[in-house]
């Protein structure tokens, strides 16, 4: 019976000491919640007969949203005077990828090569440390009568700790 008292109370403080050394070990690291993100985007071409341009797009700056982010008051609602050209992004990578339409109608071959270049793009991006986390694609057109223009747009968002 005095045997398994004191290893029970040997187990209790080893667990206290443990909780103590935990706590402490805890205070140095990096908190964990701290993520970035970075959005890489599809844009390719539904333009009929080829003529539209295809690309997938990242910036390789960062922009702080805060710089160019007013706020509108019941006393104060001027406009947001932030400067186009400080917004714009200049230094971005460009990959080209193929139009959905050639002259011959919808091309499945250029579909198949354009997923075939996203794909190696998202497994670079997971090989870097990033996980995706949501995509997002909308397509635009007039579709009137003389339809000429359309774009195919897919966000993909990455996320990674820091």
């Amino acid at each position: 019976m005095k045997k398994n008292f004191l290893l029970a109370a040997a187990i209790i403080i080893g667990f206290i000491s443990f909780s103590f050394i935990s706590k402490e070990t805890l205070k140095d690291e990096k908190p964990t919640n701290q993520v970035e993100y970075k959005v890489i985007t599809s844009v390719e071409s539904i333009v009929p007969n080829g003529l539209g341009r295809s690309r997938l797009i990242s910036s390789n700056v960062d922009r702080d949203y805060s710089e160019f982010t007013t706020e509108q008051t019941e006393d104060d609602n001027s406009r947001n005077k932030s400067k186009r050209k400080d917004i714009r992004v200049k230094d971005f990578e460009e990959t080209k990828l193929l139009n959905f339409y050639n002259l011959g109608g919808i091309r499945f071959q250029n579909i198949v090569a354009n997923d075939a270049v996203v794909a190696s793009k998202l497994t670079a991006m997971g090989n870097e440390g990033w996980e995706l986390v949501f995509v997002s694609s909308s397509s635009e057109s007039d579709a009137g009568k003389d339809d000429g223009q359309g774009i195919f747009v897919t966000r993909y968002i990455f996320k990674r700790n820091l």
